[in-house]
């Protein structure tokens, strides 16, 4: 059974940093391509970074240059730094995995920037 938790959410400065976590349990995780979506409200949930299995990753334009996603294949755990915050990067920041055809998302952890 697939698992996806995601930590590190919270209320931060324009201008500031945040750093989520996400741990995957219950796939071969290494073998994975894994994901950071984020939903502002009112809005659909977007992409915002992938982490290829290999260790190459691609980020959305918006957060292109201020955030940096990596992941640590011992701990089956994925990351997303965030750094120079904007107000418009206030969301609920998701996790997901696809295995075997099927998406898996975590719950959520929310991103407030704002002074």
């Amino acid at each position: 059974q697939v698992h996806i938790v995601e930590s590190g959410g919270g209320l931060v400065q324009p201008g500031g940093s945040l750093r989520l976590s996400c741990t995957v349990s219950g796939i071969n995780f290494r073998i994975h391509d894994l994901d950071w979506y984020r939903q502002a409200p009112e809005n659909q949930r977007v992409w915002v970074a992938s982490i290829f299995a290999g260790g190459s990753d691609n980020y959305a334009d918006s957060v292109k240059g201020r955030f940096t996603i990596s992941r640590n294949n011992v701990w089956n755990k994925v990351f997303l730094q965030m750094s120079n915050l904007k107000p418009e990067d206030t969301a609920v920041y998701f996790c997901h995995v696809k295995r075997q055809g099927i998406d898996y998302w975590g719950p959520g952890t929310r991103v407030t920037v704002s002074s």
